[in-house]
């Protein structure tokens, strides 16, 4: 019992010490991983959906209206087999007239300074790699993976990626080439919400950028 006493005593007297003397400097570190592997993501049609020309009158004066889904297929081509995810960002973020980005929707822009034109989300369907693979995503940039579901929109800032289930986690896959179908869904504001004296052009934007994991 002594022995624990003066320990302690110790302790408390190297503690106070070191108050007493408290470094004027901190470290920072700098760390990361190079890797020589790269993956080049691509989209068909040059990145573009597009809806063509619709009319103002028929747009439901109080609810949003679907425009319909249109599909686009992304391909993801890498110099070796390697993990990586997708991290999507809306260029138009704030400007989704219903939800926003945490109900995974993405916006249309502006008209006339602060009308928001509407909204789309994507989903991802049917990924075909070199091993089977089913669509996972990450709320945390990586650090925990769940399934998204065929019907389940990709929710902005979130990371996508490709793996499978072991026991009850969710891993992405060491894969080289990938190919998958977005599923774009789009609805324009209750025309009561907007000015359409003039023609008016949709103007959703999103980037999707390879993460190496």
């Amino acid at each position: 019992m002594n022995k624990r006493l003066s320990l302690l005593t110790a302790a408390l007297l190297l503690t106070g010490a070191s108050s007493a003397f408290a470094a004027s400097s901190t470290d920072l570190t700098v760390t990361g991983i190079i890797t020589p592997v790269a993956c080049t993501p691509s989209l068909a049609n040059g990145g573009v959906v597009d809806y063509g020309k619709k009319s103002a009158k028929d747009l439901n004066p109080t609810a949003h209206t679907p425009l319909g889904v249109e599909t686009i297929q992304l391909t993801v081509n890498c110099d070796a087999s390697t993990q990586f995810a997708l991290k999507t960002s809306d260029n138009r973020e704030g400007t989704a007239s219903l939800g926003g980005s945490v109900n995974g929707n993405f916006g249309l822009g502006l008209i006339n300074a602060n009308e928001k034109l509407g909204y789309y989300n994507m989903v991802f369907m049917n990924p075909v790699a070199d091993a089977p693979v089913t669509a996972v995503y990450s709320r945390d940039k990586g650090d925990t993976w769940n399934r998204l579901w065929d019907d389940e929109p990709l929710t902005p800032a979130y990371w996508m990626a490709f793996g499978n289930q072991s026991g009850s986690t969710w891993t992405p896959d060491f894969l080289q080439n990938v190919t998958v179908d977005i599923a774009v869904h789009t609805q324009i504001a209750p025309a009561n919400s907007l000015t359409l004296t003039d023609e008016v052009t949709l103007d959703g934007s999103a980037t999707l950028q390879i993460e190496y994991l």
